[in-house]
């Protein structure tokens, strides 16, 4: 028999577990499924920036994840070899710290978060396609492990299914501003390697990072340039101890001991697709995603969430048609991530930043100020186009200017 829900989510990590608490939350009767049971692990570089904390700390969660005892983050650090540039970013919504949580502990966290909502939860659901009536999708129809088919129907099915999404593959959305594949990533866990904040290290073609995280680990990942990874994955440990002895990372990763195996980020295009249609939506990296080396991912999809369930609140309570509602949502969605999405992309080319760049970075060592700032664009919680605005620039070279040279 056919259970009807206000929303079903497909997909339960970042993106899907909050949307579905949020419209639980102003009343909806919702439904959430993942194939994967909780907690469990995924590909992800998990940092969570103070925006995404922030939000944490509106749903019940912060202090939770707090007390697992993974170390808060509130310095940013970027060594470009010649220089370093090191701060700490603006607060957002009061919050300055930022965490770096294993997927384990807040994918679980926030799946408990949705369920104490009154969201109905099922673990180890496949979903084996969309339900389709008169051109518009009504549901969904899946199964546990073993189990039988079941069709529920919804008034709308939401895809928070990550960048491989089931349910974008079967509305195949318009996609746009794509961008190519660039620089994988892998990445491993070491005790012994100590990491103060979001630790990133810049060297030609190659880029580091170091976060603290659960139980006294540092993620510690490698990025290298396209072209040199068919060699690279031949012998990954190879590549990665020989690029991390470009930077200080080298010494303190031999200095330590490896706890994980590596796990493999690759065909990471970038794109954008339309997050809506008859009877669907899309949130988090099922509706747009960019290179993960500036790490936004999760506190996009936290911003995402809260963004996509307000829209939906609105037309399922009949105070918005669907269409204006979702186009509103879209509209939001690009108008905020689109100028990191685009810096973003210029970071995960590995290519020396264009000579204005240049002119920039060199004209922030010195002055604190302009560096915390150049930090908060890094940590989200100041927009990209305020930071690069021609007058915002023009005082930072004169500052520069006017303390000679470095």
């Amino acid at each position: 028999m056919s259970t009807a829900y206000d929303a079903i989510v497909v997909g339960a990590r970042c993106a899907g577990s909050p949307t579905a608490m949020l419209l639980a939350q102003k009343g909806h009767r919702v439904l959430m499924v993942d194939r994967a049971t909780f907690p469990s692990d995924t590909v992800s570089t998990h940092f969570i920036h103070a925006p995404g904390v922030a939000a944490l700390g509106c749903w019940g969660v912060k202090d939770k994840l707090a007390a697992t005892g993974c170390p808060a983050v509130t310095t940013y650090s970027f060594d470009f070899g010649p220089f370093t540039l090191a701060g700490s970013p603006r607060p957002a919504d009061g919050v300055a710290e930022a965490y770096c949580p294993r997927r384990t502990v807040i994918d679980a966290m926030l799946v408990q978060a949705a369920a104490d909502a009154g969201v109905e939860v099922r673990e180890g659901f496949s979903v084996d396609e969309l339900v389709v009536e008169d051109g518009a999708v009504v549901g969904i129809t899946g199964k546990h492990a073993g189990g039988t088919a079941v069709t529920e129907k919804a008034a709308v099915v939401i895809g928070a299914d990550g960048r491989n999404s089931m349910v974008a593959k079967a509305v195949q959305p318009e996609q746009y501003n794509e961008k190519p594949a660039v620089s994988p990533a892998f990445y491993s866990y070491w005790s012994g390697v100590p990491s103060g904040g979001f630790d990133v290290y810049i060297r030609e073609d190659r880029a580091m990072a170091a976060f603290p995280t659960n139980d006294d680990l540092t993620l510690v990942l490698v990025g290298v340039a396209t072209g040199d990874f068919d060699e690279a994955r031949k012998d990954l440990e190879a590549t990665y101890l020989a690029a991390l002895d470009m930077s200080p990372l080298g010494e303190q990763v031999r200095s330590g001991k490896r706890e994980d195996r590596f796990h493999v980020a690759t065909d990471m295009a970038g794109y954008f697709r339309k997050p809506y249609g008859p009877g669907w939506a899309l949130v988090g990296d099922a509706g747009y995603h960019k290179h993960p080396v500036t790490a936004m991912g999760i506190t996009d999809a936290f911003a995402d969430a809260t963004r996509i369930s307000d829209a939906l609140g609105e037309s399922l309570a009949g105070t918005s048609t669907f269409d204006d509602a979702m186009a509103a949502y879209q509209h939001a969605r690009d108008e905020h991530a689109m100028p990191m999405y685009e810096m973003t992309f210029g970071f995960a080319t590995l290519e020396p930043p264009p000579p204005e760049m240049q002119q920039v970075l060199g004209a922030l060592i010195g002055n604190q100020e302009a560096t915390n700032d150049f930090v908060s664009v890094q940590a989200g919680t100041l927009p990209v186009q305020e930071f690069f605005a021609p007058d915002n620039i023009g005082r930072i070279m004169a500052a520069a200017g006017a303390a000679g040279p470095h």
